[in-house]
């Protein structure tokens, strides 16, 4: 068959199928979105609170706009929200930005996953709620804890229960050197009741502090005491194993009465990987410590072993009665170190 020339129409582009407006990276402003604060999160629901702290306050339920599929939101994010932020029954909003975060506390599953798993977002201090019996407390998993938060540059609130059935002593003077404050409370196993409360109260005015603690060490019961509305779900610790079980099963921001804060109640865990946490940021969290260790040779870990580590010339150089300040400070240090890969 004889061949043609071609003329130009038969270059001409086939229609897209999809549609023929271009694909652009540019993203509306959505100058006119509201801004909301996540209380909690279910399967892929959010419920956040609009115009916080005015008349129109109010519960806002939400999910995820497509540009933020790889982007995960968390309780205690601050959010730009479009749609319908009426708050009325049946309405949905749209996340469509996750604004700046203060504070970020992460973990991992152990110190070698790779995937980081944000507990929450903006907190300005974590409190540990620890029982001093029934269950036994875990020291690797408060040093752990600990490192994590000082990682997030939050503060530390070690929040020990039922002081009744043991003596808080040892874990105050192995925890307070740290700069952890300590909070001890009792608490009746029976009626599930828990003591004097001020002291707790105290602490958590005027913050966001985010609460995690094994089953079983009292938090849930510690969180209805502070919110009485709050209802979490309380249980046993068994007699056999001396564990809880999990009864919170998401994190959720609960506002603490007269506005006086926000707690974050999170679900009982079982590990704190901290395989995202690099050494020099935990050793900023320590003022003095960071200072002196200015003059350690390169790449010192500032471990036992390490050496010509400045800081043990540092508690060599202190006058006796200071020196063994200097030393438990620095001993404190190395075991939070250490926690970074122990076993828990």
């Amino acid at each position: 068959m004889a061949s043609r020339l071609r003329d130009e129409s038969d270059f001409r582009e086939r229609p897209n199928k999809r549609g023929s407006r271009p694909r652009t990276k540019i993203r509306p402003e959505h100058a006119d979105a509201r801004t909301g604060f996540v209380t909690g999160v279910d399967r892929g629901r959010y419920t956040a609170l609009v115009d916080e702290g005015t008349p129109d306050e109010r519960v806002v339920v939400a999910m995820r706009a497509r540009e933020l599929r790889r982007d995960r939101v968390v309780c205690g994010d601050r959010v730009d929200l479009v749609g319908d932020t009426s708050g009325d029954d049946g309405s949905l909003a749209r996340i469509v930005r996750i604004q700046e975060r203060d504070t970020v506390l992460r973990r991992t599953a152990d110190d070698t996953d790779p995937y980081e798993r944000i507990v929450v977002a903006n907190a300005h201090q974590l409190m540990i709620v620890t029982a001093l019996a029934r269950p036994e407390p875990r020291e690797g998993m408060i040093d752990r804890a600990v490192v994590a938060a000082y990682d997030a540059g939050m503060s530390v609130t070690l929040c020990l229960t039922k002081a009744d059935l043991a003596d808080p002593a040892p874990l105050r003077q192995k925890y307070e050197p740290l700069g952890v404050t300590v909070i001890v409370t009792s608490m009746d196993d029976h009626d599930r009741s828990i003591g004097p409360l001020g002291p707790v109260r105290d602490q958590l005015d005027g913050k966001i502090s985010v609460l995690v603690g094994h089953s079983g060490v009292g938090k849930s019961t510690l969180v209805n005491a502070l919110v009485p509305d709050s209802t979490r779900a309380t249980g046993h610790v068994n007699d056999v194993t001396g564990r809880g079980r999990h009864t919170s099963t998401s994190a959720v921001a609960l506002r603490l009465p007269d506005g006086a804060g926000w707690v974050v109640d999170t679900p009982g865990i079982r590990s704190f990987g901290l395989a995202h946490v690099e050494p020099d940021r935990v050793l900023a969290a320590f003022d003095d410590l960071a200072d002196v260790s200015v003059d350690c040779p390169r790449g010192c870990t500032h471990a036992v072993e390490a050496v010509d580590c400045a800081l043990d010339a540092w508690v060599d150089a202190a006058a006796p009665d200071e020196r063994e300040n200097r030393s438990v400070r620095v001993a404190s240090f190395r075991r939070l170190m250490a926690a970074r890969t122990a076993t828990v």
